[in-house]
């Protein structure tokens, strides 16, 4: 099976699909790109020669988070945030196990979208952060439940109230990631983990994988909703508007809490 979805390549050898990215340098994404990724998975759980799947991404970041009109000064400009956490629900309800090969940034939604796989295989160059407080913003793509249920409420809440960028080797401690690979050999690492996941007979993987994840679906349904209406209010306000430039401007924001 070789196909594309939009922006989105699917490479099946082996039993293992290359699901990847392709928006280079930093694979902003919009619900078109989520829709298009949720869209292959649901493709791949229908193919039985696929047992697992690499998610990766063409450029510099793995993903730099949401395409919400960058620079512009409103961070819902040009999605429909509501529209765009419904295809994310989807592809947390996927049902075949997927290793997210990292190589950069994945920042804000980016997170969210590394954070669907169920396991991370990343390069020394990785980093992670959750930075929307800096913008001004509540978290989204369901992070409010997906990080602290792998990472802790402790360090999710760190990770949150600061923004702080997260390196390689704090990810393996903290558990936020699996496996760190010279960059030259990270899809070759993720794919090796892809194929002893292949081993296992897949009924039983995927069986196995449901009860694991039991509920996650429902539960990011129900926290989206709720990032939504936190994020709808933050965004009409003036510090948003000033994390926006500030975050362009690659400065501190000069927020006054109104």
């Amino acid at each position: 099976m070789n196909s594309r979805f939009g922006d989105v390549s699917v490479n099946l050898t082996s039993h293992i699909a290359l699901l990847e990215i392709h928006r280079p340098p930093h694979n902003f994404f919009d619900e078109a790109l989520i829709r298009n990724l949720a869209d292959a998975c649901e493709a791949l759980d229908q193919e039985t020669a696929c047992r697992a799947l690499v998610l990766a991404s063409e450029g510099k970041s793995f993903c730099a988070g949401a395409d919400f009109g960058r620079g512009s000064g409103d961070e819902f400009a040009s999605v429909e945030p509501s529209r765009l956490y419904t295809q994310a629900v989807r592809l947390f309800a996927s049902q075949k196990p997927i290793v997210a090969a990292v190589q950069g940034a994945a920042v804000g939604g980016g997170l969210g979208l590394a954070l669907v796989a169920d396991f991370r295989v990343i390069s020394t160059e990785a980093r992670f952060a959750a930075n929307f407080v800096k913008l001004g913003i509540h978290p989204g793509f369901g992070l409010t439940h997906t990080l602290p249920r792998l990472i802790g409420t402790q360090r999710a809440s760190l990770m949150f109230y600061t923004g702080r960028r997260i390196n390689a080797e704090e990810a393996i401690e903290w558990g936020l990631a699996d496996v760190l690979a010279p960059a030259d050999r990270l899809r070759e690492e993720a794919s090796k983990l892809a194929a002893e996941i292949a081993e296992g007979a897949p009924l039983a993987v995927q069986s196995t994988r449901a009860t694991m994840r039991r509920g996650l679906a429902e539960a990011v349904k129900s926290q989206t909703d709720h990032e939504l209406a936190e994020q709808s209010l933050l965004a009409k306000t003036a510090d948003h508007r000033e994390g926006i430039r500030a975050v362009a401007e690659r400065r501190p924001g000069r927020f006054t809490g109104s």
